[in-house]
């Protein structure tokens, strides 16, 4: 019990180490939609304009010392820094808990050498997808909250994170790849966690080596044009039925981001389980704000985070490999789908007027 604690160490260490991130992030969130710099200038009162001290600037501490305020002018800061490197800092520690300690993905390096992980030696396998879900995680979090304020998602976020998505899974597939092996009941393959939760396909083509970097990058880009395809899709679908656009052009963007981080297939689950969040927080805007704009990207994104932790568990109740390897039944039910949204958003016109009817 007393060498497990070494591991649990690392919860602090990397709640600290969020809680600097979100430092960082704060500045992302309000200068990225105005197309500012993140490095330069430093850190200002938006008050008096003078350069905050490092100091006064420490993650969470400074806050609470100076009451939300300015030192120089008094001015009160909006919570939202402290809360953002608040989460930040709570996101950090529980992906790693799930993703380390309690193992969510099932990686052999941790199953099979539990005494090691006791000792707070985590394998680098675990590292490379701890800290490649981290960085998409913050992607997510700029995103979602710009999203909020300001009901648009800034390309710059997403095409710099679809990038790093893109580099990261070449450079890191060949390091923990998601080899097949065989599986119960027989027809079905299990994967072994990697980068990516599965390939871009089963079984991979002779071109596309099981260890080799351009498995990674093809996965990587098919998770980018399932992306770009289901989302615009939808707004097409949805364009055509009810007369107005139900999707915003930057959720597709946002979509694009999570399917070079995960691949295609979590790209699809993520979709319709970012429904769920997506009530929910439609009901707490309805009843905040009335019937405003609703910005999709925080659903996207809690769905995408849902998915990418939950994979497994999905996995194992639901027999996703039997639709995502098996071209002809994909496409049917991808085309019933569509019909079926199609007939759904007309319904919705029909119901509720034509755009132009509404006030």
């Amino acid at each position: 019990m007393i060498f497990e604690l070494l591991l649990y160490v690392w919860l602090i260490l990397l709640f600290a180490l969020g809680a600097v991130a979100g430092s960082f992030l704060n500045v992302c969130i309000y200068r990225l939609p105005y197309e500012k710099s993140v490095l330069w200038p430093g850190s200002r009162c938006p008050q008096c304009l003078q350069a905050i001290r490092w100091y006064d600037n420490l993650p969470l501490i400074s806050f609470w010392v100076l009451r939300g305020r300015c030192r120089v002018c008094g001015a009160h800061f909006t919570p939202r820094y402290f809360v953002i490197e608040l989460l930040t800092g709570l996101a950090f520690a529980g992906l790693f808990y799930a993703e380390v300690i309690a193992n969510v993905h099932r990686l052999d390096a941790i199953r099979e050498d539990p005494i090691r992980l006791a000792f707070g030696l985590v394998p680098y396998q675990a590292w490379l997808i701890y800290f490649y879900h981290v960085v998409l995680f913050c992607f997510l979090l700029v995103a979602s909250v710009i999203d909020i304020d300001h009901l648009e998602i800034p390309m710059p976020v997403t095409m710099t994170g679809t990038v790093v998505g893109l580099i990261g899974g070449a450079l890191l597939w060949p390091w923990v790849p998601a080899v097949a092996v065989p599986a119960t009941p027989p027809g079905l393959v299990q994967f072994k966690s990697g980068i990516y939760a599965w390939p871009v396909w089963h079984p991979l083509p002779s071109w596309l080596p099981p260890d080799s970097w351009r498995t990674g990058l093809a996965t990587g880009l098919a998770g980018v044009g399932a992306g770009v395809v289901i989302m615009r899709g939808i707004n097409f679908l949805f364009k055509m039925g009810r007369g107005r656009e139900g999707i915003g052009m930057g959720d597709a963007d946002l979509m694009m981001m999570v399917g070079s981080f995960l691949g295609w297939q979590a790209v699809v689950v993520a979709t319709f389980v970012a429904v769920f969040p997506g009530l929910v927080f439609g009901i707490i805007q309805l009843v905040q704000r009335g019937d405003r704009p609703f910005p999709f990207g925080p659903a996207l994104a809690a769905g995408s985070v849902l998915t990418w932790l939950g994979w497994q568990w999905l996995n194992d109740r639901f027999p996703l490999q039997l639709l995502f390897f098996d071209a002809t039944l994909m496409l049917t039910l991808a085309g019933m789908c569509a019909v079926g949204m199609l007939l759904m958003s007309f319904l919705l016109r029909l119901l509720r007027g034509r755009p132009s009817d509404l006030s």
